[in-house]
């Protein structure tokens, strides 16, 4: 007499495998804050210096501290301009309203303009990290990736220099 060969079908496989596999730990809510906070500090750490700035000659000039209606802070006019006119040979009115906020709320003190800039770039990283981790649901591996991208030398024009705002801000609203 032929031995009867059992069979299973889908769902027993399935709950097999279910059973033997390891249990899966999710990143704990504690794991993911101590990331974000340890992603910021090291953001803030790196760029924090450049609060002592000043402008720079490259282009800030046009950006900002030779431009009126980027002097005059944020104004009905000047918004309305910031999306009809070009600004600085180019046309991005978030990066051209983002200068006149800091102008009402700084002036032309060059550490609050890059202040914004620092804050910009780090809140990027801290996006970018969740962006990562939900993807791949990989925690560890997304805060290295995000470490990396927030002590990156490129970075460092996009942070130092107040006319590469529209770097930070792209990557802001990119990720």
């Amino acid at each position: 007499m032929a031995a009867r060969r059992r069979t299973l079908n889908n769902n027993q496989l399935q709950s097999a495998d279910h059973a033997t596999a390891l249990p899966r730990s999710d990143p704990s809510r504690v794991q993911i804050i101590a990331i974000y906070l340890s992603l910021a500090v090291i953001s803030l750490a790196v760029f924090s210096q450049t609060i002592h700035y000043n402008f720079v000659n490259f282009d800030d000039d046009l950006y900002v501290y030779d431009a009126s209606a980027i002097k005059a802070g944020l104004t009905i006019k000047g918004i309305a301009a910031a999306f009809t006119t070009p600004h600085a040979r180019n046309w991005h009115p978030f990066t051209t309203i983002s200068h006149m906020l800091d102008c009402q709320l700084y002036g032309l003190n060059a550490g609050g303009h890059h202040a914004t800039n620092m804050l910009l770039h780090t809140f990027a990283v801290l996006l970018l990290f969740r962006l990562l981790q939900q993807m791949t649901s990989s925690m560890w591996k997304s805060s290295l990736v995000a470490a990396l991208f927030a002590v990156h030398p490129l970075h460092v024009e996009s942070v130092a220099w107040v006319s590469e705002r529209k770097d930070a801000l792209s990557a802001v609203f990119f990720f």
